[in-house]
């Protein structure tokens, strides 16, 4: 897709459609007036006629001489989410008229930042329909050829093009980390997860490293090979490593959770809890993309992507309940569920995190059902030893329009419910503040580095379609850690 912004208003322009963003209240101002004569003319009679009101979500489509002309209600506040979810709206109308020039009146909706328009379009058009069959002549549209931002006073130029292109280099890197969640659990195992890593670091400066079979042993992985014995596919931990060309102005250190299926093993989930757990991986899937972007976007900051990856099965040689596995940090824990498995995983990459001595570290995990009941699927739940880091990612989400709302870490209260007989601890607790004692287990591995949990359990697939999310995977995260990275 083209995508370019003009210093003209949408009007002055040919196009098969045209999304106009607009506030409740302000109906027939605004980017409607950006329109030409003869088409605002059109609009203004439809909006009258359906007495229309642009809450959010709602959306009014017009026929005219001139091209289809779409509103999109944002509500009464121009929020950068409402924006983007806007114009993702418009993306439905350009489908349906299979749009090939798509303008979007943006110069009335935002002053400056042209991001969430862009983001809202790239993002809403994603598809994963590698394994549907076909007719040669029934393609699904993938949306428009061309894509123009037109408003006098946006920015243009090669400024202008650099922001874009960023933008874009961001969703794609979304886009990827939805396809590797989306994907077979048959296919993506641990071992191909590694591939991939291999795969996007390759000729771009960033280290990649990969520690399988006796090589876990010798590090003492053991909560990867203790949660990997019940699976013929060997699990796998994953270090990439970005450096900047000047001195860094952080070190940042992302780990994610890599569990490409989730059986429970021993303590096997019920059929319809496996419906979705191939996506189980999606922190590490939001680390991969992360690392993408980084790639492109070469921020003034060392980052380092961790990645536990292990298959959770109930095959012979599988980890037992009653087990207890002592972690390279000397910490030592009873499993006494098989189904708690990606706390034992993110244990050995927190480790070795802490031990690369960063200067914060950020997890990304479907950690826990608990945080989804607490929270819902919108929003993740965030929890850690900085409230300067957690503040941070939780201002830099609601930009993204990926929501975090903060639980207690109460370690005072509950810290005692997995403190284990005849371990350190243990891997679940009595059944109350399950969100929270996972965070507390977790914090074990950290010392005394900033941590920062993000229970992504929620937001991280989508179940049933969303403004810019087709159903499956989010991507979640993502966004949210490119615009901190890029605040240093």
């Amino acid at each position: 897709m083209q995508i370019s912004v003009v210093h003209k208003k949408a009007g002055e322009l040919k196009a098969d459609l045209f999304i106009v963003p607009v506030a409740e209240g302000e109906e027939k101002k605004g980017a409607v007036r950006e329109l030409d004569a003869s088409t605002r003319a059109v609009v203004e009679a439809r909006i009258e006629k359906t007495k229309f009101k642009a809450s959010v979500g709602r959306t009014l489509s017009v026929q005219t001489p001139d091209g289809d002309v779409v509103l999109c209600g944002t509500g009464k506040e121009k929020t950068t989410e409402a924006l983007r979810a806007a114009v993702a709206k418009g993306f439905g109308a350009a489908q349906t008229v299979r749009a090939k020039h798509v303008v979007v009146a943006a110069g009335a909706a935002v002053a400056s930042d042209v991001a969430p328009l862009v983001e809202g379009i790239l993002l809403a058009g994603y598809v994963f329909d590698r394994y549907k069959s076909r007719k040669k002549d029934d393609e699904p549209y993938k949306g428009p050829a061309r894509l123009t931002l037109a408003g006098a006073e946006l920015p243009s130029g090669a400024a202008g093009s650099k922001h874009i292109e960023r933008v874009r280099a961001i969703c794609e890197s979304v886009c990827y980390a939805r396809d590797l969640i989306n994907e077979m659990a048959t296919v993506k195992t641990p071992t191909y997860l590694a591939r991939e890593a291999r795969k996007l670091t390759r000729g771009t400066g960033i280290r990649c490293d990969v520690w399988q079979g006796n090589k876990l042993v010798k590090e003492k992985m053991n909560g990867i090979l203790a949660v990997s014995a019940g699976s013929s596919e060997p699990g796998a931990f994953i270090r990439m490593v970005y450096r900047p060309r000047g001195k860094a102005k952080a070190k940042v250190a992302v780990v994610g959770k890599g569990i490409t299926f989730d059986s429970g093993g021993l303590s096997l989930k019920p059929a319809k809890s496996m419906e979705w757990m191939k996506q189980d991986m999606s922190g590490a899937a939001a680390v991969l993309g992360l690392m993408k972007a980084v790639a492109h976007a070469k921020p003034d900051v060392e980052v380092r992507g961790y990645i536990a990856a292990a298959e959770n099965m109930p095959g012979q040689g599988a980890q037992k309940p009653g087990d207890i596995i002592k972690y390279r940090n000397g910490t030592t824990a009873e499993v006494l569920n098989t189904d708690a498995e990606g706390r034992l995983v993110l244990g050995d990459a927190l480790c070795v995190a802490a031990e690369d001595k960063p200067d914060c570290i950020i997890d990304l995990a479907t950690l826990t059902g608990a945080c989804m009941v607490a929270l819902g699927t919108r929003i993740a739940g965030i929890m850690g030893t900085d409230q300067k880091l957690i503040d941070t990612l939780i201002r830099h989400g609601r930009d993204a329009g990926e929501e975090m709302w903060q639980l207690p870490l109460a370690e005072q209260h509950y810290m005692e419910d997995i403190r284990s007989w005849n371990a350190d601890i243990k891997n679940v607790g009595s059944g109350y503040a399950g969100t929270i004692t996972a965070a507390l287990f977790l914090k074990s591995f950290v010392g005394k580095v900033p941590w920062a949990h993000l229970d992504i359990a929620g937001p991280a697939f989508a179940e049933s379609p969303q403004a810019y999310a087709p159903k499956g995977g989010t991507g979640f995260g993502i966004r949210t850690l490119m615009s901190y990275l890029a605040a240093f």
